[in-house]
């Protein structure tokens, strides 16, 4: 089963080139180490939330940009593999010497795929979103985005991945569960939507919301949508 290895970090504005070439620079590296797919995005339209927010997760300051990324595995294996290779790999060490933000900030967990459905066209545009979900509705939240995955993509996505935590630790400043204020019996779900372009985007979003099909799923919807995060964000690396 795919796997995918998910990330939130806040970069300078004025680093976006800087990041660009210090992702791009890194893709050949993570392949060789097992990665299928590594994609960086760069935050566009990311609104400020009431109770939970994409800044708030990283404590973004003013002059920093949202960045939402993640890495594609063929399965858990790979990734573990993978990240192994990587603590002791000395690129990796020389990597992170010079990354151009602040990676005490960023963060990052692994994800097991619940459900892809995708065209396979690249992505031209992104939303990107984080939520909690309670253990128990597993099942549950399948069968909601089944129903709200069809109508997103009738209306225009190219692809939509909902994935389920399952490697998410806790960390120093910033985390998953801090992101999304997860109780103990929820688990934080990374999901994604991909687009042809933001024009497509916003006039599918338009369709979207006001479809009665949606409405109507997410009246059930089993968690607490007050503390998803969300935004759209425009691909940098996609490799």
């Amino acid at each position: 089963m795919a796997y995918i290895e998910g990330f939130v970090c806040a970069v300078p504005a004025d680093k976006k080139d800087a990041y660009r070439k210090h992702a791009a620079d890194a893709a050949p590296l993570f392949h060789e180490l097992g990665v299928a797919r590594m994609v960086e995005t760069w935050g566009d339209d990311v609104p400020d939330g009431r109770v939970t927010d994409f800044k708030g997760a990283v404590k973004a300051k003013p002059d920093e940009v949202v960045v939402f990324s993640w890495f594609e595995f063929p399965d858990k294996a790979t990734r573990q593999a993978a990240n192994e290779k990587m603590r002791s790999d000395p690129r990796m060490e020389a990597m992170g010497a010079d990354m151009p933000f602040d990676g005490q900030r960023m963060i990052y967990g692994g994800f097991e795929v619940l459900s892809d459905e995708k065209t396979g066209a690249k992505a031209g545009y992104v939303d990107g979103m984080v939520l909690a979900v309670p253990a128990n509705a597993r099942d549950a939240y399948r069968e909601l985005t089944a129903k709200t995955n069809a109508v997103i993509k009738e209306h225009g996505a190219t692809r939509v991945v909902e994935a389920w935590g399952d490697d998410v630790p806790e960390g120093k400043v910033t985390d998953f569960q801090g992101a999304v204020k997860a109780g103990g019996d929820e688990v934080v779900v990374f999901s994604w939507i991909e687009w042809a372009s933001k024009a497509a985007r916003d006039e599918g979003w338009a369709k979207i919301m006001a479809d009665p099909r949606m409405n109507e799923a997410m009246s059930h919807a089993p968690y607490d949508g007050k503390r998803q995060i969300y935004g759209g964000f425009s691909p940098l690396v996609d490799m």
